[in-house]
């Protein structure tokens, strides 16, 4: 019977993860997150584009946080270190030992592992038999074993305000493994809001053994606009118009994601009366157009000859009676 002779790889020396974020071992997911933007940003390529090292700490920020953000990932790399997956391909290509038989054998078949760790050895025995692949596995069981999936990568982006309204293509750069940078482009849908993210399949880490490629997964974050707010699908906009036309009326250009269209003001229009134009707001994908809210405020000349004043004091008796009887605490 061939015996089995255990020979260890050497290993490198393991990375801490938590420390090249400078979070604890016991932080949150929330704490990760944040960690990992702020060093991002800090060390990202486009702000240090003739500095050498921080590309390269870019790079272990990234790889710490793909680990750290996966739960699966962090509770293998709390128990094995930075070589975990390596430990978890197992067959005789994988883990941390390396199997041959001493008879030219292929693979641990028959291997008792109670032998090493004892009767009571059972939970470092399934371990083994895992990396080893299996216990019932033959000199094949690292053929059988399934490629492992490349690690999906993290982006954020600030996208403006009117491409979120009504989507578009975007570009941003991605630093591969080999510290070679690529220019990634992606559609975003109209309507997406602030936070949500987009899958891009096959785009991200890429995967030893024909394995698939991971995924790119971009956080995306939208500029504020100088002008409009958004509330779900609704566009709100203040527009200033005149005293002359608040109190005759008036037609006003107004912008809109769809293009310039015409706003009637009524006669005797008071400051904060709200118009609303009906399907002038953000049409997301498989969701009814959200309304515009045109927001009427009167503005001034900066300065009025004494006649304007003349004709505002004429003016005057004319307003409502008590127009703050319904102003309280």
């Amino acid at each position: 019977m061939s015996a089995l002779v255990r020979v260890p790889r050497v290993r490198l020396m393991d990375e801490d993860y938590y420390s090249i974020l400078g979070v604890p071992r016991s932080a949150s997911q929330a704490d990760i997150q944040k960690a990992y933007r702020q060093l991002a940003r800090k060390y990202h390529p486009d702000v240090n584009p003739d500095d050498g090292s921080a590309k390269t700490k870019f790079q272990q920020v990234q790889r710490a946080f793909e680990v750290l953000n996966d739960a699966k990932k962090r509770e293998m790399y709390d128990r094995y270190g930075s070589g975990f997956e390596q430990a978890g391909q197992g067959g005789p290509q994988g883990g941390p030992f390396q199997w041959r038989t001493t008879s030219g054998g292929g693979g641990p078949e028959g291997f008792d592992f109670s032998q090493m760790f004892g009767e009571s050895g059972g939970g470092f025995a399934d371990i083994f038999r895992k990396f080893a692949g299996g216990a019932a596995a033959g000199p094949s069981a690292a053929g059988r074993t399934a490629p492992r999936r490349g690690a999906d990568l993290h982006h954020e982006l600030t996208v403006p305000f009117a491409t979120a309204v009504k989507g578009g293509e975007v570009e941003f750069a991605v630093l591969r493994e080999d510290g070679k940078q690529e220019t990634i482009r992606a559609k975003v849908p109209a309507g997406i809001e602030d936070g949500k993210r987009i899958r891009l399949r096959g785009q991200g880490g890429a995967a030893p053994r024909r394995g698939q490629p991971g995924d790119i997964i971009m956080t995306i974050h939208v500029a504020p606009h100088p002008c409009y707010t958004r509330r779900g699908n609704h566009l709100d906009v203040k527009v200033p118009v005149t005293l002359a036309e608040a109190a005759l009326g008036a037609k006003v250009d107004l912008p809109t994601p769809d293009g310039v269209v015409t706003l009637t003001v009524p006669p005797g229009s008071s400051s904060g009366k709200r118009l609303r134009l009906k399907g002038r707001g953000i049409a997301a994908k498989g969701e009814p157009p959200g309304d515009l809210y045109a927001e009427l405020q009167i503005v001034l000349p900066e300065k009025l000859d004494e006649a304007s004043l003349d004709l505002i004091r004429k003016l005057a008796p004319l307003g409502p009676d008590r127009p703050r009887r319904d102003l309280a605490w």
